[in-house]
């Protein structure tokens, strides 16, 4: 007769009071070791499928992305790269005429308001004598009529289309896309614009377009619905910089990069603020640890026994 012991403990009384023998009796492994033996088992298992995924979809993408036919737009310096660089305000006011008497005439920008320009690129004045220059349909007035306006701060920049439709068909087929959030909704970024409105070029060999087809390698698929617009001299900036076709698409690229984020100044200053807070927090923190601790680390403690 033997018996089967699952607690290690109080082995020797058990197989006493069962009145056999200690060899007698068959020690089995804690069934809470043998269970984190299985989960060991498990989690490996699982750690090496969740490796092995990741690195497939890694795999797939750098391998998608190295077999598509459009080229990878390069990075340049720009000015507000830096942790703490701000965008260049100037670049950002060019960047806006560049828009304004060449982009507009495609591309909308329903996110941004005349108001935003206000302390950034435009004083206060500046920027209603733009406002005042569009149109904006408002209404209906008290005959149930529409009827078009001059624009105002709070106005939003407007469309050059009623509606999609029209703008597909007077860009056969192409819808151009919203501008507002562009630098954001891009990969590459800032970097992807340049790269595309500089990259226009004649198809290489087999490659055939369509009729309004254009052939630009940044672009994916390589044929894109939009002409070149920027060429040197094609406009001539306020302040007199030398409007060449790199100079425009440095300035707009720029601007479309503030309309996608137009707190990226105020969240570089606050970086500074908070390093220079927390800067004079941590060294005050220190001196206030050293005081406190200065009478702990530095007493002697002795023990004299009674005699």
């Amino acid at each position: 007769m033997t018996c089967t012991l699952t607690r290690i403990g109080g082995i020797k009384n058990l197989c006493r009071i069962a009145n056999l023998a200690p060899q007698s009796c068959k020690l089995s492994t804690s069934t809470n070791s043998t269970w984190n033996k299985k989960q060991q088992k498990l989690l490996t298992w699982v750690g090496l499928l969740a490796g092995g995924s990741g690195a497939l979809i890694y795999s797939l993408e750098k391998s998608i992305n190295a077999s598509g036919s459009e080229a990878h737009a390069p990075h340049h310096p720009w000015s507000h790269d830096g942790i703490i660089d701000s965008l260049d305000h100037a670049s950002v006011r060019r960047g806006y005429q560049v828009y304004k008497q060449v982009c507009a005439a495609c591309h909308s920008m329903k996110y941004i308001a005349y108001r935003n320009l206000v302390g950034f690129t435009h004083t206060e004045a500046e920027a209603k004598a733009e406002a005042e220059e569009s149109q904006i349909r408002d209404g209906p007035d008290d005959q149930g009529n529409y009827y078009m306006r001059p624009g105002k701060l709070s106005d939003y920049f407007p469309s050059p289309y009623p509606n999609e439709e029209a703008a597909r068909a007077a860009n056969n087929g192409a819808y151009p896309p919203d501008l507002s959030y562009i630098v954001a909704a891009r990969k590459g970024g800032e970097d992807y614009i340049f790269a595309l409105l500089t990259g226009y070029c004649d198809p290489p060999a087999g490659v055939v377009l369509r009729d309004g087809q254009y052939y630009n390698p940044y672009f994916a698929g390589g044929a894109i619905s939009m002409a070149q617009a920027l060429y040197n001299e094609v406009i001539e900036y306020e302040d007199g910089t030398p409007a060449t076709a790199s100079q425009l698409a440095k300035d707009v690229s720029t601007f479309l990069k503030w309309c996608s984020e137009p707190e990226h100044d105020d969240r570089k200053r606050m970086v500074i603020k908070a390093v220079g807070i927390f800067g004079l927090l941590c060294a005050f923190s220190y001196y206030v640890k050293r005081h406190k601790w200065s009478v702990l680390k530095s007493r002697k403690i002795q023990f004299y026994p009674k005699k």
